[in-house]
């Protein structure tokens, strides 16, 4: 079975992930890291370098081929990956999309603290993040809904999902 978790950056796919993955005794992977690997290049990089149409297109065919293999995964994707081409289409035909549910004002907590460089709030003030942040989040909530499973990512733990996972996990 594939697992596909999605939801707005700094929502916990990444960590949600890892665990989900192990207690399902299945492989973990991160499609940017993934993307960085391949292309030996960071996702800001490239965003930097070259654009987001470009980050889009590599991000696309990297998600067409890991989903075209015969491997079981938990696969922890972008937050832009749904909203762009046809994403959410491969990833629902190919497996199970879990949306990680955030709102606005938790995303902004939680990116106020993170370390790690996001290239759509790059340059963006703290006191303007959550305005930025409700801004992203609205145009790509349509997206996140399409996922076969919502769920709250507030104290979110591995269980949570597994429980709403299709029979032969729980």
């Amino acid at each position: 079975m594939k697992i596909y978790l999605i939801g707005f950056m700094g929502c916990g796919k990444s960590v949600l992930g890892k665990r989900l993955a192990s207690r399902l005794k299945l492989d973990f992977a991160d499609l940017d890291n993934l993307i960085e690997e391949r292309y030996k290049m960071t996702v800001p990089g490239i965003f930097s370098h070259f654009d987001e149409s470009v980050f889009r297109k590599i991000e696309s065919e990297m998600l067409k081929t890991f989903s075209s293999s015969n491997e079981n995964f938990v696969l922890s994707c972008g937050g832009g990956t749904p909203c762009f081409n046809n994403n959410m289409e491969i990833i629902n035909f190919s497996g199970i999309s879990v949306y990680i549910k955030l709102n606005a004002k938790a995303l902004t907590d939680r990116l106020l603290k993170s370390k790690t460089n996001r290239p759509l709030i790059k340059g963006v003030r703290p006191d303007q993040l959550f305005q930025k942040v409700d801004e992203i989040l609205e145009k790509r909530e349509s997206f996140y809904n399409q996922a076969q499973i919502i769920v709250d990512g507030i104290n979110l733990k591995p269980e949570d999902v597994i429980l709403r996972l299709p029979n032969q996990f729980n």
